[in-house]
């Protein structure tokens, strides 16, 4: 860069700055820079299965190579802002404000429940704050804001040409175009899960590997692409985009999200309502073209789909795009042709309407009683369903408020508020609710996301940093919305009202879902923005030669905070690479050196990480029972220990402690930590048959050394214990008819067999044929069947009961039973 670059005033009145303002983006190598850095990741990271934070090994690596992308990002913006950053605009506020976000996840550390998943989450939202920078750079003059339009449009064309590929049958050609850079898949010749088919149907997920993720993306999409056909005055950008909106209509119905039909409705009024009315008007014309021409195709496009995932049928696929590329071909005809015919003659003879005060309240109050009216003809007995794929149809006949996802939905959000009031001020660290939400769950559901982004971040980072995060996104959107209304009425508005289409859809549906727990998602609602953020008019009344004396600090401050950023990055994706790679060597060597070189690499490289040291602690385990080298065992101990302080709440962890304290008969011990987690896991029946299993296993030591009040204060726990698994069996059966339970919790083998002895030792024969009863019909392959089985009939026996088709197919299997038996029944007890 030219040392004799001017600093930069900002000028919004046109003249000689602004042109100087569009130069220097135009031809400053560091904007290109940047530019192709955002390009790189808007389309190499939805393949990396959109980047989906999963709080594990599995999804991290591609996270960790974003993060040093975004290392490289941030240095170069702080490099860039030394030349195009003033404190001068309410915007510029916002740029050393939004930093306020990964602050709020960094104290929230203090109290994290898993410091593994709320450290990266300090990463991600500096990652966050980054791309906001670069939106909020680039998109500062015309030119930049429409090559990040067209950056974004790109690549999400992309998307919905792969999922259409996958969705016609071509899966292995899609994959095949894409495997070079797409996310680690070695034994898949597909990319995984872009087509799912399960009790809801066959849905596509594209990328996303999640159809309400991608319902959420591609109404971004669809209603960004409707705004520029709407508003473009190039022949050439409409038929491009025009092109694209029937795929992605298409596209969005074949996600079967019951979610993005509600929520579809509620964003398209929300972005009307900022639109002129003859903008909406013109807007809305292209939404009912493009509904009734994509709604013909939409039967038959479905149905090849759902045959293709049977079996692939190339002249079925061939179909399924004859019908494809004509609607798209109709419609984009169509639009061209409403734009060259009637767009400007429409707006025109409009304007007196338009510039009636509440004019653009008309349209949105109008669409709110023709939803109404759709609802009633879809869901009433109109006939009008009938219309739809049968798929489709149920789906949407399944949108009401008794249905599974809407209750268990509901479940999540108290359970969140549960856990939320336990940690309100600063919250309970990135991930929380990953970590945490069995300690509150109302039934044994299974799901590491709340589904509701606003609640998931509340748990997270508690008030003070949910009110931050409030308050700069409100601030975001009042300086958008003035200066856009601004722009639009001098007829200078341009394309900045897709970023506030595209942030507004993603936001709105996260609410019901976790679309923004892929990170690909969450770069892309940053960027936007930062985008809506550049557009900003208010300037400060500020002493100049103060703005010119500190102007350097913050491009300072964000300068070292990338240095640290990309070499710590460096170092968590070095740490994954050395633990694949010690994964690679345990797969094919037996040589525990060469296992060991790699792992305790990524163990220093990346401290406490719950996925590496589980690794290392079975090894270590496993090499104590081969050699009973105390080394080992001490060793697996320690290491347990020191990252359960980090993680705990990490399940697999606490098994893995508990079983140390098994392999050294520290029975009672073993007992007190099950017992100390059950009220973190009360739905975890596991920990409950630990409980009753070594509970009875401690007193029939007890009784064996006649100490009978011992053996009986552990027998008392055991079926104290039970009694816990009575009472959440008996709110189970509260819930209600339409809602899944969830995991399976009741009473196992183990428990019936422990309870079972303890019964008959105290001689209530009846008692222990009862609870043995629930355990007698699994497989004679399984040996706690057929101990339940043994112990059942030898309770029948003592009270002179027999049950002899039973005792048949028992002996048949093993003859020897009989005697084992009959030992139980003549036992002095």
């Amino acid at each position: 860069m030219s040392s004799k670059k001017k600093y930069y005033v900002p000028s919004y009145t046109g003249g000689k700055q602004a042109l100087e303002d569009e130069a220097d983006s135009k031809h400053s190598i560091l904007f290109w820079i940047l530019t192709a850095i955002t390009a790189i990741i808007l389309f190499w990271a939805p393949f990396q299965k959109g980047l989906f934070n999963g709080n594990n090994f599995d999804f991290e690596r591609s996270i960790y190579s974003t993060l040093v992308w975004a290392g490289i990002t941030l240095l170069l913006v702080a490099i860039y802002s030394y030349y195009q950053w003033n404190f001068r605009r309410l915007s510029d506020l916002l740029s050393i404000g939004i930093w306020l976000i990964p602050l709020s996840f960094i104290i929230s550390l203090g109290s994290a429940a898993s410091n593994y998943s709320a450290t990266n989450m300090v990463y991600i939202t500096t990652a966050y704050a980054a791309f906001f920078l670069v939106g909020f750079f680039i998109a500062r003059s015309q030119s930049g804001s429409r090559i990040l339009v067209h950056l974004i449009m790109a690549s999400g064309y992309v998307i919905v040409w792969f999922g259409l590929m996958n969705w016609f049958g071509h899966k292995e050609t899609a994959y095949n175009l894409v495997s070079w850079f797409a996310a680690d898949m070695p034994t898949m010749k597909e990319y995984q899960d872009a087509i799912m088919a399960d009790h809801n149907g066959v849905r596509l997920t594209s990328v996303f590997q999640y159809g309400n993720a991608y319902a959420a993306f591609l109404i971004a999409m669809l209603l960004c692409g409707l705004y520029i056909i709407s508003t473009s005055k190039k022949r050439i950008e409409t038929i491009y985009h025009g092109f694209m909106l029937v795929p992605i209509f298409i596209s969005f119905f074949l996600t079967l999200s019951r979610g993005a039909l509600v929520i579809i409705p509620v964003v398209f009024i929300v972005i009307m309502l900022i639109m002129a009315f003859n903008k909406q008007v013109t807007y809305l014309l292209h939404t009912l073209v493009l509904a009734v021409i994509a709604l013909v195709v939409l039967s038959p496009i479905t149905n090849v789909g759902v045959e293709q995932v049977k079996q692939y049928n190339g002249a079925l696929a061939a179909k399924g795009w004859l019908y494809l590329l004509a609607a798209s071909v109709i419609f984009t005809a169509v639009t061209v042709l409403v734009n060259h015919l009637l767009r400007t003659k429409l707006e025109q003879k409009l304007e007196r309407v338009t510039a009636a005060r509440y004019s653009q309240f008309y349209i949105p109050a109008g669409s709110v009683l023709a939803g109404a009216l759709g609802v009633f003809l879809l869901l009433g007995n109109t006939g009008i369903l009938n219309l739809f794929p049968e798929n489709i149809k149920q789906r949407i006949e399944n949108i009401n408020f008794q249905q599974n996802s809407v209750l268990e939905r509901g479940t999540f959000y108290k359970d969140a508020l549960k856990l939320y009031a336990d940690y309100p001020v600063f919250g309970a660290g990135g991930g929380a609710w990953s970590a945490m939400y069995e300690k509150y769950q109302n039934n044994p559901y299974v799901s590491r996301q709340a589904h509701n982004f606003f609640l998931q971040y509340l748990v997270e980072v508690g008030t003070v940093g949910f009110i931050i995060f409030a308050l700069i996104l409100a601030l975001i959107f009042y300086i958008f919305i003035r200066s856009y209304r601004k722009k639009a009425a001098e007829g200078s508005e341009g394309v900045y009202f897709v970023f506030f289409i595209a942030a507004v859809s993603l936001l709105i549906h996260s609410s019901l879902d976790f679309d923004l727990s892929f990170v690909y998602l969450g770069i892309l609602l940053f960027l936007c923005l930062g985008a809506m953020n550049s557009i900003d008019e208010v300037e400060w009344k500020a002493p100049k030669e103060a703005i010119q004396k500190y102007k350097w600090t913050y491009p300072s401050v964000i300068l070292v905070i990338a240095l640290l950023y990309f070499f710590n990055s460096i170092q968590l994706l070095n740490g994954n690479r050395n633990f694949g790679a010690a994964r690679a060597e345990a797969s094919t060597n037996k040589n525990v050196n060469e296992i060991f070189t790699p792992l305790n690499k990524a163990l220093s490289q990346h401290p406490g990480h719950p996925d590496y040291s589980a690794f290392k602690i079975d090894i270590l385990y496993q090499l104590y029972n081969q050699t009973k080298d105390e080394k080992y065992y001490t060793e697996a101990v320690e290491l347990t220990k020191q990252t359960l302080l980090k993680e705990p709440f990490h399940r697999s962890l606490i098994d893995r402690e508990l079983h140390g304290l098994t392999i050294k008969e520290s029975l009672a011990e073993a007992l007190e930590r099950t017992n100390q987690e059950i009220p973190n896991f009360p739905w975890d029946i596991t920990l409950y048959e630990k409980s009753i299993t070594l509970s009875t296993e401690l007193g029939m030591n007890e009784r064996e050394k006649k100490n009978e009040q011992q053996a009986n204060v552990y027998w008392d726990q055991a079926l104290n214990t039970y009694k816990q698994i009575e009472t959440r069996v008996a709110e189970l059966a509260k819930l209600p008819e339409a809602q899944v339970q969830g995991r399976a919790f009741g009473i196992t083998a183990p428990i019936s067999l422990a309870l079972g002895e303890i019964h008959f030792y105290r001689g209530n024969y009846s008692e222990a044929e009862n609870i043995l009863r629930s355990s007698i019909n699994g497989s004679l392959d399984e040996q706690v069947v057929v101990a339940n089985i043994r112990w059942y009939l030898a309770a029948l026996q003592k009270q002179g009961k027999n049950d002899q088709a039973l005792m048949d197919r028992l002996l048949a299997k093993d003859p020897t039973e009989k005697q084992k038996i009959e030992s139980l029944v003549n036992a002095k007890l």
